[in-house]
């Protein structure tokens, strides 16, 4: 997991905190860090994951990216939280 840390001083009293993977992916994808942090602050809506109920899916369309849907996978790691993953998911329904 990396070190590297994110504070969301505007949405977040919290600290995020990327795997390696989620931190490769979100560049890779070019997903704003302000997405991820508006998608875990404020979500349209949130599942638990099928295969992990540790784990929490939070769901957001971003209007400045079409009404796409992103989906955050995240945890809390202690007082942070985890971001396991982000991804636009074609296929999210409520």
């Amino acid at each position: 997991m990396t070190g590297r840390a994110l504070i969301a001083q505007a949405l977040l009293p919290i600290v995020l905190r990327l795997t390696d993977h989620a931190e490769r992916e979100i560049r890779r994808r070019a997903i704003a860090l302000a997405w991820v942090e508006a998608t875990i602050a404020t979500p349209d809506w949130t599942a638990p994951d099928p295969r992990d109920p540790g784990l929490t899916r939070s769901f957001e369309a971003i209007a400045t990216f079409g009404n796409r849907v992103l989906r955050v996978v995240h945890r809390p790691d202690g007082d942070d939280m985890l971001v396991i993953t982000a991804h636009f998911d074609r296929g999210a329904t409520r």
